[in-house]
């Protein structure tokens, strides 16, 4: 495993993490045996929004005696009364279900409190005007909450969350197709949604990826936007080049698909290049860096990825971008402009124009 660090927790946190939504349709033997290898090959961050109630006690079970080496962000907001997964911005309810999801879980804690699911303003007004931020706030106050988290699908609305200082951890969902603008979640332009990352970068807040598969669309020629299957692979090193993400949280069911997710780090680098989806995207998305460095081996060795996301980040007023770049053995002014870049990015960013324009930014 390979772990990442949250620059205003100082959590490190596993690359990837686990998505419990579909982990309760497990039986409680299955269940437990994936717990506890995920366990053992390194995963400590889990989010708790599951699909139904019984994955509490799973976990509960399987980590009470590990509790201090794992990392829960769990949602206030989600309800599970009924056995399966609802939402609701009622106190009394978030309350109840904020108590009983502790004692299924054999806690007294909660990592990362999670303001959850806001995608309209409304909702937003909601959870303000009911009480529930002020009950969130009041646990973190308290020290039963340790860090303060959003999850939401709606970049201008969690930008506008993250503005108040609040929060420290960010759950979004982060694919190539809702990035393109394919998809049910795909809210915000492709621009909006990459200024989001390198906010959440600038000012230091993790990103936790959900839906890095669009619920598996993705990893099938007939329902994938693009027409063409996606690895989970390609997606998981997707998720991970944006600028911010710190874990990926794909949803696990079975052992199966949790060894075949970790064998991430062992496949050939082949396996993970997602650069095929610059002759699939539409033209309106392309011509923007994605730090994918598919442009490499640069002959004047330059790390063009690197050089890009501090530049975009020194833009949005980033206080360490300019000071990493500064840092770099090479910088903008040393491009040959011999055009290797532009012939091999996918996403037709023209690069050597751009190193100029670094570089001025820079005052080299």
């Amino acid at each position: 495993m390979e772990y990442r660090i949250n620059q205003r927790t100082k959590d490190k946190i596993s690359m990837i993490g686990l998505g419990t939504g579909p982990l309760f349709e497990a039986g409680e033997e299955e269940a437990m045996q994936l717990l506890e290898t995920a366990y053992q090959k390194g995963i400590n961050y889990v989010d708790l929004a599951t699909a139904g109630g019984k994955t509490f006690s799973y976990l509960g079970k399987a980590y009470s005696s590990v509790r201090d080496q794992m990392l829960y962000q769990i949602h206030f907001g989600a309800d599970y009364k009924t056995g399966e997964y609802s939402w609701t911005t009622n106190l009394d309810t978030v309350k109840e279900q904020i108590d009983w999801q502790l004692k299924e879980l054999k806690t007294n804690y909660i990592d990362y409190g999670f303001i959850h699911c806001l995608d309209e303003q409304s909702d937003w007004i909601a959870y303000q005007r009911n009480g529930v931020l002020d009950y969130l706030l009041k646990m973190k106050k308290q020290g039963v909450v340790h860090h303060i988290g959003l999850s939401s699908h709606t970049p201008k609305l969690a930008k506008e969350i993250i503005e108040t200082g609040l929060v420290d951890q960010l759950m979004f969902s982060i694919n190539p197709g809702y990035d393109m603008q394919y998809g049910e979640f795909a809210n915000g332009s492709t621009s909006e949604r990459m200024e989001l990352y390198r906010l959440c970068e600038a000012k230091g807040i993790g990103i936790s990826v959900m839906k890095p598969f669009s619920a598996g669309q993705l990893l099938n020629a007939k329902t994938s936007p693009f027409k063409k299957e996606l690895s989970i692979y390609q997606c998981i090193q997707y998720a991970l080049d944006k600028p911010g993400v710190l874990t990926v949280l794909p949803g696990i069911g079975n052992i199966k698909d949790l060894e075949e997710i970790l064998h991430f780090f062992d496949v050939d680098p082949s396996f993970r290049d997602y650069s095929i989806l610059g002759e699939l995207s539409p033209e309106k998305t392309t011509g923007t860096c994605v730090y994918c460095n598919h442009c490499q081996p640069c002959p004047a060795g330059l790390n063009i990825g690197l050089i890009n996301k501090y530049y975009d980040l020194a833009k949005i007023g980033d206080p360490m971008a300019k000071e990493h770049y500064l840092n770099l053995d090479k910088k903008a002014s040393d491009c040959i402009a011999c055009g290797h870049c532009d012939q091999r990015c996918p996403f037709h960013v023209k690069q050597s124009q751009r190193m100029k324009e670094i570089a001025s930014y820079f005052n080299e």
